[in-house]
Order: structure tokens, then C-alpha cells, then sequence
């Protein structure tokens, strides 16, 4: 099939997108602090939410994500602070801004290096806030934390910010009964969950995780499946052993690439579910930092259906956005926010 990507706004290295219900506005998180407003094709000179001030985009820090919750009427913020550590953040939103003053401190947590910081969050079909840390950085997980279930670092967190304060721990979280675990972990052995997503359809959840020098990976869990997966980091690098044999609960990726041709870094998108390009729907989307060629792939299970290049790319693919209408934007380091559209 044909695709193009169309772009419609230039900004400063976009790093994330956020859709509201019942609103056409596209909010976009550039990596300086800035959320600013994409409205019928202009870019509000008001930024929506100005964390400039709390934030430095040097390596892989800066702003990283940011998503609203199902009514509409807060705004999350993950980003890393001016030390470098990881924070997510509250806002109370009305009136087209986020309310600077209403700032409510979720989630604060050390970083011992520059790297690996994800920082990516979701809400799930579950209306609860999901976010993505790494393994804390340097190179090979030096301090062990993808498999050790009493850090935060290496996984992906689930947690209820409505239910108690700061927040409260979801019932069916899989390690709430378990001493020295981390009560907020849903799923762990991560290295760095840069971008992962949920099928607004079937809710499955898709994991973009990026690879220490030789695998690139994404992991797939089927609607209600996924709490308690231990994607294998460090012990595993996407399906290839890293520094031992795989965990007895190890659950491998349901693809994964090698580094050849130019490729460096994966940057997870969406399955698409709008109407534009029909022949898309209910294929996964993502690309690669390095080369930025758009890729689909299809699954059935755990097998693969599908894997193509749909020959269309961008500078620095850094992340993926999706309206609420199903249709997926492209979003480049360099600056450009593209739509993926019919070719």
C-alpha cells in the first residue's frame, strides 16, 4: 500500500504527543519543557505548559511524555529534572492550559545515569496511568535492575493517581503481595521501554524496547496479559542470550531486528486503527531512530504475520502520536510533525 507522511508543524525537538476526548487540539511535548497546542494546523504561541525551567535536554533527558487522563481534565507530565532524575507530575487542566500552581509530584525517582531514562506513559484500557523507566543507564545494566523487582528502574509501573495520595496501588497489580517487590511494577526486565502503547481496539499492549548493541526488540501482550512479564533484560537481548539463559518466566519478544543497515534504536508507534488507509488496520507501526523508516508488522499469537517497510521515513524518528481518530503522526528530534497519510 502507499503511504506519505505530510507534515504539519515544525517545533523543537517533539519528543511526545497527548489527545484529549472530544477534542481536536494535538498537545505535543518538545524535549526543552515545553507543551504546546496544534490547532488546524497552527501551533499556539501560548505554550499549554512551560517546564523550561525544571528540565535540561542534554542526552536522553528533557521532557519525555505526557498523556491526559480519561476525563479530560489533567495532564501528566514524566520528565527529568534538572539533577537528571526522573519525575512524573500532575496538572489540574481547563481552558485549553495546564494550571502550573495545581503541580501535584506523583513519582520521584533517582537516576544513576544519563541514559535509559524512558519516561513514556499511557493510560491504559483499565483508565489507570502506566510509565516506562530503563534500567538506570550506563551500558549492560551494570547494577542488575532489569531482573531485581525491588527497584522501579528496568520496568513498566502501573499506578492509580485518583486513588489515594499520591497515588494509589492498583489491586491487580502482579507483585503487591510479594515483600521485596516494588508494588507499582506490572511487567520488568526492561532495558529501556522508550515508547509502548495500547491497541485502542483489542487493548493489547505493544513495548518498543531499544537493545544494548546487537538485538532491537518489541514485545507484545495480549489484552489482560501482561501484568507480571519479565521480558528477560539483562539476561536476554531481544531473542538472543546477553549475559546468561533466559529467567523461568521469561517471555520473549514477539519481534525483533538486528543493528544492519543503519538501524540503532527502535521508537514504538501504535496499531493503526483509523480510517485514511484502510489496508493499515490492526498493523503495528514503528521505526528506527537511526534510518526513521516507518515499518509495519502484523501478528497472530505470537507469530508473525507481517513484517514491512512501508518506504517512507523521517529524520530521527523519535516518537509516534495518534489522534482520536485513529490516525498516526510521525514526530522527528529534528523538529518536523508529520501525518501519516494515503500515498
Amino acid at each position: 500500500m502507499a503511504v506519505d507522511l505530510q507534515e504539519v508543524a515544525s517545533l523543537e525537538q517533539p519528543t511526545a504527543m497527548a489527545v484529549r476526548q472530544g477534542d481536536d487540539t494535538l498537545f505535543i511535548a518538545e524535549r526543552t519543557g515545553r507543551v504546546v497546542a496544534l490547532r488546524n494546523g497552527s501551533v499556539a504561541e501560548q505554550a499549554v505548559l512551560d517546564l523550561s525551567e525544571q528540565t535540561a535536554a542534554e542526552g536522553e533527558r528533557g521532557l519525555l511524555g505526557i498523556v491526559f487522563s480519561p476525563d479530560g481534565q489533567t495532564l501528566y507530565a514524566s520528565y527529568t529534572n534538572l539533577d537528571g532524575d526522573t519525575r512524573l507530575d500532575a496538572y489540574n487542566f481547563a481552558e485549553g492550559a495546564a494550571d502550573p500552581g495545581s503541580r501535584r509530584q506523583l513519582l520521584a525517582v533517582d537516576q544513576p545515569f544519563g541514559n535509559h531514562n524512558g519516561g513514556n506513559v499511557a493510560i491504559g484500557p483499565d483508565d489507570l496511568l502506566y510509565l516506562g523507566l530503563g534500567d538506570g543507564g550506563s551500558a549492560g545494566d551494570p547494577q542488575a535492575n532489569g531482573q531485581n523487582r525491588g527497584t522501579l528502574l528496568g520496568k513498566l509501573l502501573r499506578i492509580d493517581p485518583d486513588g489515594g495520595e499520591p497515588y494509589a496501588i492498583p489491586e491487580g497489580n502482579p507483585f503487591v503481595d510479594e515483600a521485596d517487590a516494588q508494588p507499582e511494577i506490572y511487567a520488568y526486565g526492561l532495558r529501556n521501554p522508550w515508547r509502548f502503547s495500547f491497541d485502542r481496539d483489542a487493548g493489547d499492549l505493544w513495548i518498543a524496547d531499544v537493545g544494548q548493541g546487537a538485538r532491537e526488540e518489541i514485545d507484545h501482550a495480549p489484552s489482560g496479559q501482561g501484568a507480571g512479564a519479565n521480558y528477560g533484560w539483562n539476561l536476554r537481548e531481544g531473542g538472543i542470550s546477553y549475559s546468561g539463559p533466559p529467567p523461568q518466566d521469561n517471555v520473549e519478544p514477539v519481534f525483533d531486528y538486528t543493528r544492519d543497515g543503519g538501524r540503532c534504536s527502535v521508537t514504538g508507534g501504535y496499531v493503526y486503527r483509523g480510517d485514511a488507509i484502510p489496508g493499515l488496520r490492526g498493523a503495528y507501526l514503528f521505526s528506527d531512530y537511526c534510518d526513521g523508516v516507518i515499518r509495519a508488522l502484523r501478528v497472530d499469537g505470537r507469530d508473525v504475520d507481517q513484517s514491512v517497510s512501508l518506504d517512507v521515513g523521517a529524520p530521527a524518528v523519535v516518537s509516534f502520536g495518534q489522534d482520536n481518530d485513529g490516525e498516526l503522526y510521525v514526530l522527528s528530534l529534528e523538529g518536523p510533525v508529520y501525518r501519516l497519510v494515503p500515498g
